[in-house]
C-alpha cells in the first residue's frame, strides 16, 4: 500500500471505531451508490474509472502544445479550479521550479491569477510576462466568478494586444461548462479550445478533470501515473475490512474526535512541497463539513518552520485540536551536514548525517512532545512522493471528506454559506438588482 495510516498515538479506544462501523457502512454504501444528499455532485467518486478518454487525449495534445509555445502558463481560477492543479504542481516539481532554466524544467513556468483581487498581485504579474511567450488556461464554470473574471479580462486584453486576435486563440484555453455559462458562449464565439467541467463534479473535487489535468499536464507532469493513483484509491478504499482501509479509518478518526469535543484538526508537513496541498485540503474539509453550526475547522503548519511560531500554542494551549501529519517515508535528498573545524555553531556531531534523518528526528521528536501535551496525532505514511501516490492521496482525502460529510449529517457537496460575502460584494459594488441590500449594507457601514 503507497498510504497507510498511524492512529495509535491518538488514545482512542478500538470500541469508539467499532460503535461507529454501521453509521460508516452506511456511509460507504450512500457514497459509492451514489445515493447520498447531495447524489447530484458524486460523479467524482468513480471518474478515475470512467473519466473521458477522448478528452483525455485532447489534454496531453493541449499541454504538449502549450510546452511548445510558452514560456509561461497563467492558470486563472479560484478556490477549486486552481488549488488542485497548484498543489499538485508544487508537490512534484522542485521548490524553486519558475526560477530554473527551461533546460532542467522542459516545461513553461506556471503562474496563477484570479485567486484574488489584488491590483498590486496583477499588475506585477503582466509586468513580469510582458517579454515572455504567454499561454493562459482560464477556468470557470459559469465564467462570471468574480476574482477570475476580472482576471480573465485583463490577460485577454494582454494576449490580444501582444499578439493579434487570430493567435490569441491558439494560445487561450478554457475549461468550463460543457454547454453553457458566459465563458463557454466567449469561448464558441472566439474559437477558444475547450475542455469540460462535469455537471456532477464540484470544484474542490475537480482535480482529476480538465481543471487539474490541464495546468498539471503542460508542466510536465505524469497525469497517467496521476489517473492509475486516483484508480486505486477508488478500488483500494471499497474494502469493507476496517483494519485494511486508512480511508475508513481516517474518517472515523476524525470523527470520534469531533465528538469528543475537538473543534480544529491541523494537517502538518514536514516538507516544503507539500504546503500547497494543505491549502487544497483545507478548501476541501472546510467547504464540505462547515455547515448547521457543525464540523471540524481546517487548519496547516507547515514542520519544523512553524515550530517556532504556532508549536508553543499547539503544545501548551487550549485543548482543542488534533493533529494529522503527513510524512513521505522515501528519501528526499542525500544532502548531509558538513564538517567544520572551528565548529563555532556546535553543529559537529550532526556531520554526516542527512537533512531528511535530521527531519525525521524533528518529526518524531515533535510527535512525542505535543502527545505528551495531550494533543492526538493521527500519521498519514506515504511510501514515496511521486504522481501514482498524489493521485491516490487526493482521492483517500476526497472520500474521507464525503464520508465524513456522512457521518457528520450535512451535505458535503454543496457550499451554500459562500454565497453570504458575495451578495454583500455585490451590492457594495453597486451591481445591478442589489438596491435594496445596497441600501440596507451602507447604513450599517
Amino acid at each position: 500500500m503507497s498510504i497507510h495510516f498511524d492512529f495509535s498515538y491518538t488514545d482512542i479506544k478500538p470500541g469508539e471505531f467499532e460503535n461507529r462501523f454501521d453509521q460508516l457502512a452506511q456511509a460507504n454504501e450512500d457514497l459509492m451508490n451514489k445515493t447520498g444528499i447531495g447524489n447530484d455532485f458524486l460523479g467524482w467518486v468513480d471518474y478515475p474509472v470512467k473519466y473521458d478518454k477522448n478528452e483525455f487525449a485532447r489534454i496531453k495534445k493541449a499541454a504538449k502544445k502549450i510546452q511548445e509555445n510558452c514560456d509561461a502558463l497563467v492558470v486563472i481560477g479560484i478556490g477549486g479550479s486552481y488549488l488542485g492543479s497548484q498543489a499538485v504542481i508544487a508537490a512534484l516539481t522542485s521548490p524553486f521550479y519558475n526560477d530554473e532554466p527551461r533546460s532542467k524544467r522542459k516545461a513553461p513556468k506556471i503562474y496563477f491569477a484570479g485567486q484574488n483581487i489584488s491590483g498590486k498581485y496583477l499588475e506585477n504579474l503582466l509586468a513580469l510576462l510582458k517579454d515572455q511567450e504567454v499561454c493562459v488556461n482560464v477556468i470557470s464554470k459559469s465564467g462570471t466568478t468574480t476574482e477570475a473574471a476580472i482576471a480573465f479580462r485583463f490577460f485577454k486584453e494582454f494576449i490580444e494586444k501582444k499578439y493579434g486576435k487570430n493567435e490569441a486563440k491558439e494560445r487561450i484555453f478554457v475549461t468550463t461548462d460543457e454547454s453553457k455559462g458566459a465563458l463557454k458562449f466567449m469561448a464558441n464565439k472566439e474559437g477558444y479550445e475547450c475542455f469540460v467541467i462535469p455537471d456532477d463534479v464540484g470544484g474542490r473535487y475537480s482535480v482529476y478533470t480538465a481543471v487539474g489535468l490541464l495546468p498539471i499536464a503542460a508542466a510536465g507532469i505524469d497525469i497517467d501515473a496521476l489517473m492509475a493513483g486516483a484508480k486505486a484509491g477508488y478500488e483500494d478504499y471499497q474494502n469493507p475490512h476496517f483494519d485494511e482501509n486508512p480511508c475508513f479509518q481516517y474518517a472515523l478518526y476524525r470523527n470520534v474526535l469531533y465528538n469528543s469535543g475537538k473543534k480544529i484538526e491541523i494537517l502538518v508537513d514536514y516538507e516544503p512541497s507539500l504546503s500547497y496541498f494543505s491549502e487544497w485540503w483545507k478548501q476541501l474539509f472546510g467547504e464540505s463539513d462547515g455547515k448547521d453550526g457543525k464540523g471540524l475547522f481546517p487548519a496547516a503548519v507547515h514542520f519544523s518552520t512553524d515550530l517556532h511560531s504556532l508549536g508553543q500554542m499547539i503544545q501548551d494551549g487550549p485543548k482543542n485540536h488534533f493533529e494529522t501529519v503527513l510524512i513521505i517515508d522515501e528519501e528526499q535528498s542525500a544532502i548531509a551536514v558538513l564538517h567544520d573545524e572551528a565548529d563555532l555553531e556546535g553543529l559537529n556531531y550532526l556531520a554526516g548525517r542527512k537533512l531528511d534523518a535530521i527531519n525525521e528526528k524533528a518529526f518524531k521528536g515533535t510527535l512525542l512532545a505535543h502527545v505528551d501535551g495531550n494533543v492526538p496525532n493521527g500519521i498519514i505514511h506515504l511510501d514515496r512522493l511521486d504522481a501514482f501516490t498524489m493521485g491516490k492521496l487526493i482521492y483517500f482525502f476526497e472520500k474521507a471528506c464525503g464520508l465524513d460529510g456522512y457521518l457528520l449529517g450535512v451535505n458535503p457537496f454543496d457550499q451554500p454559506g459562500v454565497e453570504a460575502y458575495k451578495k454583500n460584494m455585490f451590492a457594495l459594488l453597486h451591481k445591478p438588482g442589489y438596491e435594496a441590500l445596497t441600501a440596507e449594507l451602507e447604513k450599517r457601514l
